[in-house]
């Protein structure tokens, strides 16, 4: 049974929001955005964040339809730059117009964004830096008037959503087209299977049970990015004598900040990446709730969460203060549920799927299979890479002055993310009116590569670990 919540605080959260779920989503508005005539003008693109998925959210938006150039790069650090546009000159070698990046639009630190976003000439800012920069750099795009393809999640705290949401909503007051990297939504097999829930194939979707478990990511060792660096300020090779290198890293130890440490092992720190419960599994938490807006007929959110999890096998001094296992219950307003699982942990059941259950039968979402009286239906064509097509419909959205805005469902899900991170770190239910007014800021007040983080290690080198019953997360 579903217990009282705050309808009115939800109301709120969602009051501007239209159903933003398939492949083009929600409502554009008249503005002072330019229009485009398709295929007649260059798009002109500035990426901000040169890592791998930097990269390829770059390479996809070269590859749209029509004339597009990149002519602004963006990192906090010079050599992540570098080298992406490097490997891009590679990789359009036969297209070099495609690339065109002089020195002086190349723009590292943590201003960089806001160097990128004052060129008038840019038209287009993707964003793929580790997402707790998400709302900064999101509303600096919006208030220089680009249209924007943002990587998810768009933030790892409540008050980082809130100021996401306040600046998708003046995107949309200048018709601003936004983007949102959760690719199923571009994605052929799951836009079919839904649309066949939707329309009653499986009855009233009881349970939905959605699973990122895998062995986990890179880690990027403190010890190896100071000697690297030691390197690069002597121009020495480092000394294969153990004692040695010992000494020269206690030496220099200095030259690596923690701020530049945790910039760089970004994965394992929750201002930067929200744990992977966020930068990962919102995933699968994201196709679950889109399955439930369809159903409802509106964006909606569940109103409460609680689950469980810890720390068992990555706890290493390199890894940082994140879980590597969630289990999390989320309870919706009509009293049906979600069951969401992701663990970072080798030699376990993996799975990356979702699933639905239904008063008629059985869906595999992932697998765009559906299993209900009277219907057994599977979905054999697989569509185009997903990771281009949701660049082609943002750029064909953007050319022909369409209504384009994914901003609300890619707020909805990172809140949702945050949620569930809320509940295993405290081991206590968590009501979503509660999260989502949270004032709790989990990002610096100071951002410097000499400015100290939010979390910083003991003598020892670890980090405070999120103790459920312990930890205070509202």
């Amino acid at each position: 049974m579903s217990t009282p919540h705050n309808d009115s605080t939800r109301r709120d959260f969602l009051k501007a929001s239209s159903l933003a779920v398939g492949a083009s989503l929600a409502a554009g508005f008249a503005g002072n955005a330019r229009a485009f005539a398709a295929g007649d003008e260059t798009l002109k693109i500035g990426l901000i964040g040169c890592g791998g998925r930097g990269g390829g959210a770059a390479n996809q938006a070269l590859s749209t339809k029509g004339n597009v150039k990149l002519v602004a790069m963006a990192d906090a650090f010079e050599d992540n730059l570098n080298r992406k546009h490097d490997q891009l000159l590679r990789e359009f070698s036969s297209n070099p117009e495609k690339v065109e990046v002089p020195k002086e639009h190349r723009f590292v630190g943590f201003d960089a964004y806001q160097k990128l976003c004052a060129m008038k000439e840019i038209d287009v800012v993707v964003m793929a830096t580790p997402p707790g920069f998400r709302p900064i750099h999101f509303e600096a795009a919006v208030k220089a008037g680009k249209h924007v393809f943002a990587e998810k999640p768009v933030a790892t705290d409540a008050p980082g959503v809130r100021r996401f949401l306040a600046a998708v909503e003046e995107a949309k007051k200048k018709n601003l087209k936004v983007g949102i990297g959760l690719q199923r939504h571009h994605q052929r097999p799951y836009l079919e299977t839904i649309k066949r829930i939707k329309d009653g194939a499986i009855g009233d979707v009881i349970a939905l049970r959605v699973y990122w478990n895998s062995g986990g990511v890179w880690v990027r060792e403190r010890k190896k990015l100071l000697k690297a660096k030691i390197e690069k300020v002597t121009g020495k090779k480092f000394p294969k004598n153990e004692e040695a290198a010992e000494d020269l890293l206690e030496k220099h130890k200095g030259l690596l900040t923690e701020m530049e440490y945790q910039m760089r092992n970004w994965y394992y720190f929750n201002w930067l990446c929200g744990d992977h419960i966020c930068e990962q599994h919102i995933h699968n938490l994201d196709v679950g709730n889109w399955v439930k807006s369809e159903m409802a007929g509106k964006l909606v959110h569940p109103v409460r969460a609680n689950g469980m999890g810890g720390r068992q096998v990555r706890t290493g001094i390199d890894h940082g203060e994140i879980f590597d296992h969630h289990a999390v219950e989320y309870e919706y307003a009509d009293g049906s549920r979600m069951f969401s699982q992701c663990r970072h942990i080798p030699n376990c059941w993996n799975p990356v799927t979702e699933h639905a259950h239904g008063s008629k039968g059985y869906a595999n979402l992932s697998g765009a299979s559906i299993d209900a009286a009277g219907m057994r239906w599977r979905n054999r064509r697989r569509g185009k890479n997903p990771y281009q097509q949701e660049h082609d419909d943002l750029f064909a959205a953007i050319r022909n002055n369409t209504p384009y805005n994914e901003g609300d469902f890619g707020a909805t899900s990172t809140m949702i993310s945050i949620l569930g991170r809320m509940a295993t770190y405290s081991g206590q239910p968590v009501n979503w009116d509660d999260a989502i007014n949270s004032k709790l800021s989990i990002m610096p007040k100071d951002y410097s590569f000499t400015a100290t983080p939010p979390t910083v290690p003991d003598k020892a080198g670890r980090y405070p670990i999120p103790t459920p019953g312990v930890t205070k997360v509202l």
